[in-house]
């Protein structure tokens, strides 16, 4: 699973990390799930395109802004009414995650998905990238959790990346 905001335009730098990542992926056997919808998640859905990977999309349905990417598979392409069901099929069918910078509904996801991980619900690799520093802020929120004993330390929870192949080869590493 990519996630990522659904505002980043394709000329910005993340759009063209997470599409570089989703290429990576399928180079390495794997497709790639999003939400379904445009920026980082039309990156992700491009790259899995361009490298002859499957391309899932699970859609969630908005009054504002999200429709189906033009680079999700046709057949796999799914819509949700509710983001709890959305967030329940990315856990069950990834076998890892990669997070990119993203809003509220990233870290709703991230969160979750983070939860579900430190409560032994699966095992999976979870990869925030945060090669521009966007997400030093929130790493440093985690460590203050961890400081103040509201949240056990575990260094296999969370891994940070810094570029597509450090990204891909921690969450693939996490796979095998």
């Amino acid at each position: 699973l990519v996630l990522g905001s659904a505002r980043t335009k394709p000329d910005a730098a993340e759009y063209k990390l997470a599409e570089e990542i989703a290429f990576q992926l399928t180079g390495n056997g794997y497709g790639v799930i999003t939400g379904g919808g445009p920026g980082i998640m039309e990156a992700a859905n491009k790259g899995a395109q361009r490298g002859g990977g499957t391309s899932v999309g699970l859609n969630i349905e908005l009054p504002f802004e999200q429709s189906s990417n033009p680079y999700v598979d046709k057949e796999k392409s799914l819509h949700f009414d509710y983001f709890f069901v959305r967030k329940v099929m990315f856990t069950k069918y990834s076998q890892g995650f990669i997070v990119l910078p993203g809003g509220f509904g990233t870290l709703d996801e991230l969160f979750e998905i983070l939860t579900w991980r430190q409560l032994g619900h699966h095992r999976k690799p979870i990869v925030l990238v945060n090669g521009t520093g966007f997400y030093d802020a929130l790493l440093g929120a985690v460590d203050n959790l961890h400081a103040t004993g509201f949240a056990p330390r575990e260094p296999a929870l969370l891994a940070v990346a810094a570029s597509p192949e450090e990204a891909v080869r921690l969450a693939c590493g996490g796979l095998r």
